[in-house]
Order: C-alpha cells, then sequence, then structure tokens
C-alpha cells in the first residue's frame, strides 16, 4: 500500500531549468520502515534527476519484487514505471529497452531480486551491455520475509536472530567486471554527496551502468555483528574517490592539485571529477578495479565510489543494428510492407 503526499510545498523551492522543483519528481509517501536505507537512495535519485533537468515522463521505473523494488512508487510519479514478478526486472527491461530507444531506463533491484532468484536475469543484461541504469539496494537479507540472510551477506557477518553466515557472499560489483560492465560503482546509502553524482554518471552513461548500494535494514540488519550495518559501514567504508558530476554545459572553473585527481568524460561531453584517488587503482583499467575490490574485500572495508567505467562499448542497439526509431513510431505501411515485398523477400532467400 502506498500513500498520497500532502500537495502543499513550501512555495518558494528552488526549481530546475524546465522550471520544476523536487515535487514532480516525488513519488507516493513510503511505508518502508523509518529510517531505512532504500528511502536515502529514492531521494538521491530525485535530487539527481531533479539537478539533470530530466523530464520525468523520459523514464521508464522497472523493479522485480521485494523492499527495494516498492521503492519506485515512492520516487519519480510522473514516469513510466513496470513492478515484474520476482527476478524477471531485465528481462522486461530488455524488451522495452528495444522497443524505445528514446527513453531512459532506471531499474531497482534488491540482493534478493538480483543475486539469488534473478541472477540469471542479471548476468545477461550485463553481459549484452543494455543501455541502462540498474541499481541494487543491498542490505544483504530478506526484509520481507523476516532477515534471512541473502546471497550478499558477507561470511561471518551476524544476523539480528544471532545466527553467524557460514557461507561466502556474492560480489556484484566483481561479477559485473567479470562479464564486461561498461560503468561500475559502489555506494552508501547514507552518503548522498557520493550517491548523487555516481546516479547522474551511470544515468548519462551509454552502456550497462550498475551500481550497488550498500543500504542498511534497520528493522533485520542493523545490529552489532553485521556487516551491513551502518555503524559497520561508516567505519569500514573506503571510498575509491570524492566526486562531482559537471553536465557539459556548466562551465568548468574549480581546480585541483596536481596528481590528485581524474576526470572520466562521459559521452555526451559531461565530466565525472574524481578526487584524492585510491593507491593503485585505475577507473579505466579493468584489471586494477578487480583488485583494488578484491583486496578491500580481504581487509574487511567496504569500497565505494566509481570501480570502473569504459566509454569505448557497444551497448545492445549498436550490436544488434536495430532501428534509431521507437518501434511505436514506425507506420505499419513500413512494419509490414504488404504481399509483394515479402513474396520478393522469400524469393530471395530460395
Amino acid at each position: 500500500m502506498s500513500f498520497v503526499r500532502p500537495q502543499f510545498r513550501h512555495p518558494h523551492l528552488p526549481k530546475n531549468e524546465l522550471g520544476y522543483t523536487t515535487r514532480e519528481y516525488e513519488g507516493s509517501l513510503s511505508t518502508l520502515c523509518a529510517g531505512c536505507g532504500h528511502d536515502s537512495i529514492g531521494a538521491a535519485i530525485v535530487q539527481a534527476c531533479f539537478e539533470m533537468n530530466i523530464e520525468p515522463h523520459q523514464v521508464a521505473k522497472l523493479s522485480g519484487i521485494g523492499c527495494s523494488s516498492k521503492t519506485p512508487a515512492y520516487f519519480l510519479g510522473n514516469s513510466h514505471g513496470f513492478n515484474t514478478v520476482h527476478g524477471r526486472m531485465p528481462s522486461v527491461a530488455t524488451g522495452a529497452n528495444m522497443a524505445n530507444r528514446d527513453l531512459i531506463y532506471l531499474g531497482v533491484s534488491g540482493d534478493g531480486d538480483t543475486a539469488s532468484i534473478g541472477m540469471g536475469q542479471f548476468v545477461h543484461a550485463v553481459r549484452r551491455n543494455l543501455n541502462m541504469t540498474y541499481i541494487v539496494m543491498n542490505n544483504g537479507c530478506y526484509g520481507l520475509t523476516k532477515g534471512q540472510d541473502s546471497a550478499t551477506a558477507d561470511m561471518g557477518s551476524k544476523s539480528k536472530a544471532g545466527s553467524v553466515n557460514p557461507f561466502e557472499a556474492i560480489d556484484l560489483c566483481g561479477l559485473a567486471l567479470e562479464l564486461g560492465a561498461s560503468f561500475v560503482a559502489q555506494s552508501f546509502s547514507g552518503d548522498k554527496q557520493q550517491l548523487i553524482p555516481l546516479i547522474k554518471a551511470a544515468m548519462h552513461h551509454h552502456g550497462f551502468a550498475f551500481l550497488n548500494v550498500i543500504s542498511p535494514c534497520v528493522t533485520f540488519n542493523n545490529n552489532v555483528g553485521s556487516t551491513k550495518s551502518y555503524d559497520y559501514v561508516r567505519q569500514h567504508v573506503q571510498a575509491t574517490a570524492t566526486m562531482d558530476f559537471v553536465p557539459p554545459a556548466t562551465e568548468i572553473t574549480t581546480s585541483y592539485a596536481e596528481g590528485a585527481d581524474a576526470n572520466v568524460t562521459m559521452h555526451d561531453g559531461s565530466l565525472l571529477h574524481l578526487h584524492k584517488l585510491a593507491q593503485g587503482w585505475d577507473p579505466s583499467d579493468r584489471m586494477s578495479a578487480i583488485e583494488a575490490l578484491q583486496r578491500s574485500r580481504m581487509e574487511g572495508k567496504v569500497l565505494t565510489g566509481l570501480v570502473y567505467y569504459d566509454d569505448k562499448g557497444k551497448d545492445l542497439h549498436d550490436v544488434l543494428n536495430t532501428s534509431a526509431r521507437p518501434l511505436n513510431s514506425i507506420p505499419m505501411t513500413e512494419l509490414c510492407p504488404g504481399s509483394a515485398k515479402l513474396r520478393e523477400i522469400n524469393a530471395g532467400l530460395q
């Protein structure tokens, strides 16, 4: 169940270049637990879309099943939306993307929806380099079914009930890197300063942009001993860099010390500024990114920030050489040219 937000807003809310306030990017009132990290991610999506001057109706938001997959109801209420069955969001996103390449596709999933029942769907969306932003709200547990460990729960992490997880965790960022994802990032729901620029960069990326966000479950996985709790992540976070996202129309006036920053140029000319780079890490080197992730895991740290970026890959439309026009804009005369043309095509295949 969702609840409608009050219509009243402060009359002097700031407006973006489209004349919209953040109200136009909000959704229904959240019914998630108070303090849930998922709500912070939703708020970051609202702020990112507001600052990027995105028309809400240009966004298609898709999700599966779980606490995380409820969140699209709480942001971008004026956008397109499809809540699929458990673990099947990537295939629905693929079909929609193939039919209409002009929309901005935002997939929202959870660690169960992606790393368990939806694993097969996830890996194929990655390897096909589907042009979409895929956000996993990762809390390491199944919040809708009383907090059992999910496939991303770290070995040795302790649940609220006191049991210790004996299994290795699935590293979704590492998996995305192995499968050839062209944009891989990791963040923390409690760090909006980092999260908002990452969401902006992911939505500007041409290809599959994967963002794994550690999002503590305040009801079932925020206890002492949990490696997905607020306290643990804040104490063990290791950021690759602090960052700013700069749209292509914005003049860049800030300067930084030599050797202390890197600029990642997006496909549309916008920039992602990275500052204070982690030692030995290069966001354009896949092996460097994999090594940085593995080193952090061995040290019990949570690596956050832009992990890997590649601007030279082809998305699924490029690979399949699909029509540049959305299918709903192609008239029937072109889709079905008539029996004479079909006989000509068939004759050419004999």
